[in-house]
């Protein structure tokens, strides 16, 4: 699958989500980690992040590419929003499927207390 193929499909999923004008989590995948962040539309400003990069989030998991450490992100992410006092979000999965570490983080935060 080519990158300029993913971002066309994010793009189009980002232009729904800043006409609805809602605070969307934004999920990226790599190779070798996974990172989530809230993004305010109208501001543009990142309201809560997390990813496998984390010092908190390296020590319960193994490996940042799996499964297990999307779930981890997932509930940290969620942690963080209501912090800083967001419920409901717009999920962004920046033009990836919605399956495997994806799908993970997405349930962990709907888990966790996010409404989307």
């Amino acid at each position: 699958m080519d990158n300029n193929q993913r971002i066309r499909r994010a793009r189009k999923t980002r232009a729904k989500i800043a006409e609805l004008k809602m605070v969307r989590l934004s999920v990226h995948r790599t190779n070798s980690h996974i990172y989530a962040q809230i993004i305010d539309e109208t501001g543009g400003k990142v309201l809560a992040s997390a990813s496998t990069l984390e010092a908190e989030v390296r020590s319960q998991i193994k490996n940042g590419s799996n499964v297990e450490a999307a779930v981890v992100v997932g509930k940290r992410i969620a942690e963080k929003a209501k912090a800083a006092g967001v419920e409901n979000v717009a999920f962004d999965r920046s033009g990836f499927k919605y399956h495997g570490r994806v799908k993970a983080v997405a349930e962990a935060a709907r888990e966790a207390g996010l409404v989307f």
